[in-house]
């Protein structure tokens, strides 16, 4: 029997049917994707992109921003989940325990970003992005950890972006129990006690950032054509000559190789800025003690706990001591090439299943 099922029950006194449970599914990605929808290479061949001519992504391995007290950021981070790898006059290389060498670095000066660094799958690929107009010549980074090239571009925005090759990886780890969990009907967890520390949430990986920009059309074409970015998710909003997309949720296309629900996120704004950046970790309980810890610590908290719609993603938004918005994750949808390409309304609705009710600047 189902909750279904005994909600149809008519109760004494009550002739209305019960109000229904609330429950969570895993359901295959032809159910859950947003309708309209079509195949990702229909869309690609109707939008005429070459997928030769595109410069092949593999990963997104770190961001870069500037800040004017390195101190300041350190400690932040330090309390958010990361370690320092490398020290320099002016430098900071965080890491996590995943294999990236580093997934955030800094730079002493003003407020600025300076981009999400991409890994791409060849030399070759990166001597393809020296020669796009306004590409940097390719910078050797012997400084930092795991050395490795460097090229940087800009959008038609003017925002950076970043892409690497030849960084060397380190070994990954510790990585946290997955702890076995006891239900009403399974209940593995025998003479096993849960128990756990307070503390950051250790990240593990950089998953992805977010863009608002101000020609969404003319951005979402740059970023589709010139790497293999592909969208996931769109959201429109209704006009008088028809839907119109406001925001992309895009991954990098591995074909038939897993990736995460989205790499990059553009959303239309009055104004251009950075929007979020996000960083994995490895589950809810992690993610709450995580948010506790930033909170006793007097951070100021944007947005979260939450869960995601589209991702399916576990959040809680911070602000940084420099005043970016960041972000922990866990638990995120995973997508390939068979994965339609889905149309949903932009919303409040569409950001979050449950959670505090979304700040309404949020994607101000």
């Amino acid at each position: 029997m189902t909750f279904d099922d005994m909600n149809d029950k008519i109760t004494p006194g009550n002739p209305s049917r019960e109000t229904s449970p609330n429950r969570g599914s895993s359901i295959p990605q032809a159910e859950a994707i947003p309708k309209p929808c079509k195949p990702l290479r229909q869309w690609q061949d109707e939008q005429q992109i070459d997928r030769n001519a595109q410069i092949k992504l593999t990963k997104l391995v770190h961001m870069r921003y500037q800040h004017p007290n390195l101190d300041e950021i350190t400690t932040f981070l330090r309390d958010f989940g990361m370690s320092v790898a490398k020290k320099a006059e002016g430098k900071r290389w965080y890491k996590g325990y995943g294999d990236d060498q580093y997934v955030y670095y800094a730079q002493a000066g003003e407020k600025k970003f300076l981009g999400g660094t991409f890994e791409v799958a060849s030399h070759s690929e990166l001597e393809k992005a020296s020669r796009l107009p306004g590409a940097s010549p390719i910078q050797d980074i012997t400084s930092a950890p795991g050395g490795g090239s460097l090229v940087t571009l800009h959008d038609p925005e003017g925002f950076p972006i970043n892409l690497i090759h030849g960084q060397t990886k380190k070994a990954a780890g510790p990585y946290p129990e997955i702890l076995t969990t006891n239900y009403e009907h399974e209940k593995p967890r025998v003479a096993r006690f849960q128990r756990f520390k307070p503390g950051p949430a250790a990240v593990h990986k950089l998953g992805h950032y977010g863009l608002c920009v101000q020609n969404f059309q003319t951005q979402m074409q740059w970023y589709t054509r010139t790497f293999n970015i592909v969208p996931t998710d769109f959201l429109y909003v209704d006009t008088p000559t028809g839907q119109r997309d406001v925001a992309i949720f895009a991954h990098i296309d591995l074909g038939p190789d897993y990736t995460d629900h989205h790499t990059i996120f553009l959303s239309t704004n009055a104004t251009q800025h950075v929007h979020h950046c996000s960083f994995e970790v490895h589950d809810f309980d992690t993610q709450l003690l995580g948010h506790e810890w930033l909170a006793k610590k007097a951070y100021k908290s944007v947005w979260g706990v939450g869960r995601h719609v589209l991702g399916s993603q576990l959040f809680d938004y911070w602000w940084d001591t420099t005043g970016n918005m960041i972000e922990h994750y866990a638990d995120g949808d995973l997508v390939n090439e068979d994965t339609p390409v889905g149309w949903g309304e932009a919303g409040d609705e569409s950001l979050a299943v449950w959670g505090p009710e979304v700040p309404k600047w949020f994607l101000d």
